[in-house]
């Protein structure tokens, strides 16, 4: 028997789940303070929801659950692979939301604005910032098309990421429809767009010349591919080059109020950019898209956008969406490895008590636990080696019953 956990997942020590704990409490306090409801839904989904949700390079990382019993039986005597799985564990949480909102619409508020704080799933390849099992903090407003719905995400995600302590970051924000025109105008057609999107969105890993040569790579012309390179190359790029390109300027419009709005919002604790360059790798965004980078460590840290057909899958009828989800597992590291304290958070101590006086330790423990996080031990036979333990581990200090007369610090 294995007893390390399977890769791409982690166990958690107690002080890390501590840290863990208050960053998911910290945050889902902020989006309720912002009104936003707390719902859950099952890890497990349709196949069929799952392959038909634009999820881009995702669709490719689902777990499949294969059926079961005769089901299973009758699947693979038919030797077609698509018909081993009939369930399958969901790689974010926006499909699932968007399934949940149409079964329920009628016993919710429009616009509902929501809150899902839990465990997503994809088949990666383990390394470092990339798990199989991770947590998303996601709020999402469904049924408005208001512009204002962006705003607020953005305001709201930030609120979260200052309360925890990340400071120096940027929001950087795009619209999937001005994208399209750049890739239109550049020759390609409308039935490519996905296709470059997915590549493109590479531009800060792999450079102009990576897209350039896996543009290539894919069987575009040239000519198309060497048009496009030299349309992201210039600079400085700004929305008044983008809207050169766009015959309807609402999106460009759009951005420039969100743009406004929201540095006004901020009162300069962080910044808000237009960046030609993001894309976001779902293919069910239909409109503006972004992320939040964080300057001091030089990676996303949220992303999120509008999503206006997904409800619609569900429903045949046009459902409006946007959503803003907080990459935890990604800021959680972060501020492990800088050694963030949690705030106001209770000292440890220790009764110790010999085996005959569990009740009154209980009842010693009680009278500290007002202002203590009190943990009960056994008195042993060598009490020093308890007191190093307890110090390593973090202890304050600690109470020997019917021994001492006050609390001994450490």
């Amino acid at each position: 028997m294995k007893i390390t956990s399977v890769k791409g997942t982690n166990d958690y020590l107690p002080k890390e789940t501590e840290l863990r704990d208050y960053l998911q409490a910290s945050i889902l306090n902020t989006y309720r303070s912002c009104g936003f409801e707390h719902i859950t839904t099952p890890v497990l989904e349709e196949i069929e929801n799952l392959d038909n949700s634009e999820g881009g390079e995702n669709l490719g990382l689902i777990f499949r659950i294969l059926k079961r019993g005769d089901k299973l039986d009758k699947a693979l005597s038919s030797g077609n692979p698509k018909e081993l799985a009939d369930l399958g564990l969901r790689y974010d949480l926006t499909l699932p939301l968007s399934r949940y909102y149409a079964c329920h619409r009628a016993d919710l508020p429009t616009p509902f604005k929501c809150i899902q704080i839990d465990y997503a799933f994809r088949a990666e390849r383990p390394q470092k910032g990339r798990y199989r099992q991770f947590v998303q903090c996601d709020i999402d407003i469904l049924g408005s098309d208001s512009v204002n719905c962006e705003i607020e995400l953005i305001d709201t995600t930030a609120k979260a990421l200052l309360n925890i302590g990340i400071k120096n970051f940027k929001v950087k924000i795009n619209d999937r429809r001005i994208l399209k025109n750049l890739i239109s105008a550049a020759g390609f057609s409308a039935e490519d767009t996905d296709s470059v999107c997915i590549v493109f969105d590479k531009m800060d890993k792999i450079g102009a010349e990576g897209v350039s040569a896996e543009l290539l790579e894919k069987g575009f012309a040239a000519d198309t591919v060497k048009k496009f390179t030299e349309l992201m190359s210039i600079a400085p790029f700004t929305l008044d080059t983008a809207e050169q390109y766009c015959e309807d300027k609402t999106p460009v419009e759009n951005l420039r109020y969100i743009i406004s709005a929201v540095t006004g919002l901020a009162k300069d604790s962080y910044t808000i950019v237009y960046d030609k360059s993001l894309v976001r790798g779902q293919g069910y965004y239909t409109g503006p898209v972004f992320e939040i980078e964080s300057l001091d460590f030089g990676s996303s840290i949220a992303g999120g956008g509008r999503y206006d057909n997904m409800v619609g899958k569900f429903l045949n009828e046009s459902v409006p969406a946007v959503g803003f989800s907080i990459g935890f597992e990604r800021i959680s590291s972060i501020l492990a490895d800088a050694g963030y304290q949690i705030p106001d958070a209770k000292k440890r101590i220790a009764v110790i008590y010999d085996a005959a006086d569990i009740l009154p330790a209980l009842k010693k423990a009680d009278e500290y636990r007002t202002e203590y996080n009190v943990v009960l031990y056994e008195r042993p036979k060598k009490l020093g080696k308890l007191f190093g333990k307890l110090e390593e581990q973090g202890f304050f200090g600690c109470y020997i019953l019917n021994e001492s007369t006050e609390l001994k610090v450490f």
